[in-house]
């Protein structure tokens, strides 16, 4: 195994620090993502990544956790497309872009700010990318909070988001709210990915909330099993990538190593190749019905 796990690995804090918080988060954006693929509401989530970069400078620059900043505008932002009319087809365009606009000029205001008025050096790379490694222990309770309360959402809205997004009409005409089942499945959309990006960086996070998600569809059509497959895929992309993080720190001389970011990014990509793949083969191996 050393040829594959450095020495130190797991009795190394930050690695634990790093394989708690990447787990939970990567449960956590599995379940959203896979509504989010689902409602074809992907541009959203990427929309609210934009957001969430705003609110973390934001956060860093008044000194405040850079994951309540990300949370914290994350939610100001999914309602406010809520509000102008995300859940209406006509709408989502609309809504997306005007937030869209507004949370990237004040993204780059207030990353100006960091790296002009705060002696702190990386917050910019920090707030984009990640620094996985260098989070502190009292951040699991926190990230544990947020996961649980976003988990438990996703559990009492199932079905009627299920519903609602396979047919809105028979939702709709069962009695199911949908503007109220909408809007609590985008506040839910953004505290997904506030974590995800603590865990990755704001510009990588919906690479973790639709990565999996996309490729657990692929292998299979049932809802739950979709479920299960895209936090299996999510949580082994994530400490795969903490783990060739830590070993690349000895893959060359000058021992700096890798961004977490990048491999947990690149594992999530290439296995969504592979969904595709066997996805292709079983197709062409599934007998044909003769007439």
């Amino acid at each position: 195994m050393h040829f594959i796990i450095e020495s130190g690995f797991f009795s190394s804090q930050p690695v634990r620090v790093a394989l708690t918080i990447g787990g939970i988060v990567a449960v956590v954006s599995a379940a959203v993502g896979i509504f989010t693929v689902m409602r074809g509401q992907s541009f959203a989530g990427h929309t609210l990544t934009d957001v969430s970069t705003a609110g973390g400078s934001a956060a860093f620059l008044l000194g405040m956790n850079p994951l309540l900043g990300f949370i914290g505008l994350s939610v100001v932002g999914s309602a406010t497309m809520d509000l102008i009319g995300v859940q209406r087809a006509r709408g989502r365009d609309l809504a997306t872009g005007i937030v869209l606009g507004a949370s990237i000029g004040l993204a780059a205001l207030f990353l100006y700010l960091d790296s002009t008025t705060k002696a702190t050096t990386g917050a910019t790379q920090q707030i984009l990318f990640g620094s996985i490694f260098t989070l502190d222990p009292g951040e699991v309770p926190i990230v544990c909070a947020f996961s649980a309360i976003s988990l438990v959402v996703v559990a009492v809205i199932y079905r009627p988001l299920l519903l609602a997004t396979m047919s809105p009409d028979i939702a709709a005409a069962r009695g199911v709210r949908i503007r109220v089942v909408g809007l609590a499945f985008m506040l839910t959309l953004a505290v997904a990915v506030g974590l995800s990006s603590l865990a990755i960086g704001s510009i990588l996070s919906t690479a973790l909330l639709i990565g999996p998600a996309a490729a657990a569809l692929r292998l299979t059509k049932r809802i739950g099993t979709a479920l299960i497959t895209a936090m299996a895929i999510g949580v082994a992309a994530t400490w795969i990538g903490v783990l060739l993080a830590y070993d690349s720190y000895d893959w060359g001389s000058s021992h700096n190593g890798y961004p977490v970011s990048f491999f947990i990014v690149a594992v999530t990509f290439l296995i969504y190749l592979g969904s595709g793949l066997r996805g292709r083969r079983a197709g062409t191996a599934a007998p044909t019905k003769k007439r």
